[in-house]
């Protein structure tokens, strides 16, 4: 099992960025009345009507906000339980569909997003894989509202372990049967043996999530993706294939359908929020009044194949089908009208 994180650098970790979001959203706060009248001003003046910084500005107070709030709920939490384990994990799970409530709350409202899902009725009970796309930083909030949320699922995360800058997520990330991945590759044995730990003890109302890709998808990766595939010809000739997804990286995806229990695989399209990789993109302004496309497919346990080789072109088929809906979903997934 993966080295558990020695508790001085998790202290001194939490000892920056809790008081960094507090403090920073007491600041912002404070300055919200100045900087919302300058940010109009200068959408304005820049003859942008979508007032992209104006909601960049609305958007990250509302961050902090909802971070901040997140923070004194697990601090109450945590006084509530004493600091019981087991307590402590029962409980987070409803502070958490809380925090991603509020989250996709503020970001739906202040850019006009819509939703559309296709095969929700295909998520039912678990236990479940979930195998999702990566695209921005906003996605991340689909899988918590539309199955979370909305299917009551309990869903353990791979995360990279650079989010436990999140002290929200770090937190209850913690309290949670979660696994946050060192992607420097010092000791990969050990991080897939606590990735399939993550289905132990797993339920009907519970499933293991990961993004096969391991990052976010940018025309960029995905050319240093096929540079680095350029000796393997046989996976070279499948991530060709693919023109809006990174070829999934096989060690996690196969290390969670190698583990004890068998699941269904419930595999997660999305399409409309492409390209927002940082704040800068969102301040851009497209990303305001999009029509988000959401779609499921489910593939249950007994059509999944034994063997590592086939299990590989089982995924990288279920991929490209998923690329193939892309294509034909992705022009729709334009804004609306000029945002300025």
């Amino acid at each position: 099992m993966v080295t558990p994180e020695p508790v001085l650098r998790r202290l001194t970790r939490r000892a920056v960025t809790i008081p960094a979001v507090g403090l920073g959203f007491l600041l912002a706060l404070a300055l919200a009345p100045l900087a919302l009248t300058l940010a109009l001003l200068f959408d304005l003046a820049r003859r942008r009507p979508a007032l992209p910084t104006t909601r960049l500005f609305a958007f990250f107070l509302s961050y902090l906000f909802t971070e901040s709030l997140g923070l004194l709920q697990l601090f109450a939490l945590w006084v509530r339980c004493l600091g019981r384990r087991d307590a402590l994990e029962r409980h987070t799970w409803p502070v958490q569909r809380r925090y991603v409530a509020m989250h996709f709350f503020f970001v739906r409202h202040l850019y006009g997003l819509r939703f559309e899902v296709e095969g929700d009725e295909l998520v039912g009970q678990g236990p479940l894989l979930v195998f999702i796309r990566h695209s921005s930083i906003v996605d991340t909030i689909i899988p918590g509202v539309f199955l979370a949320n909305r299917h009551l699922l309990e869903l353990r995360y791979v995360l990279k372990k650079e989010l436990l800058v999140d002290p929200c997520l770090d937190v209850a990330g913690h309290w949670l049967p979660n696994h946050f991945v060192a992607r420097d590759g010092a000791d990969t044995a050990a991080e897939l043996k606590a990735i399939a730990q993550l289905k132990e003890g797993l339920g009907s109302q519970q499933g293991v999530l990961l993004y096969p890709e391991g990052t976010r998808f940018s025309k960029a990766k995905r050319a240093r993706a096929l540079e680095r595939l350029k000796h393997e010809p046989q996976a070279l000739e499948r991530a060709t294939r693919l023109h809006h997804l990174l070829p999934p990286r096989p060690g996690g995806a196969l290390t969670l359908l190698d583990a004890a229990p068998a699941c269904d695989v419930l595999f997660v399209g999305h399409t409309g929020l492409e390209g927002f990789s940082s704040f800068r993109e969102i301040w851009s302004g497209g990303l305001v009044n999009r029509p988000v496309h959401i779609r499921f497919w489910r593939e249950p346990a007994a059509s999944i194949p034994v063997s590592r080789d086939e299990r590989l072109a089982w995924l990288h088929h279920h991929w490209e089908r998923m690329d193939a809906w892309l294509s034909k979903t992705a022009p729709a997934a334009r804004p609306l009208k000029a945002t300025g």
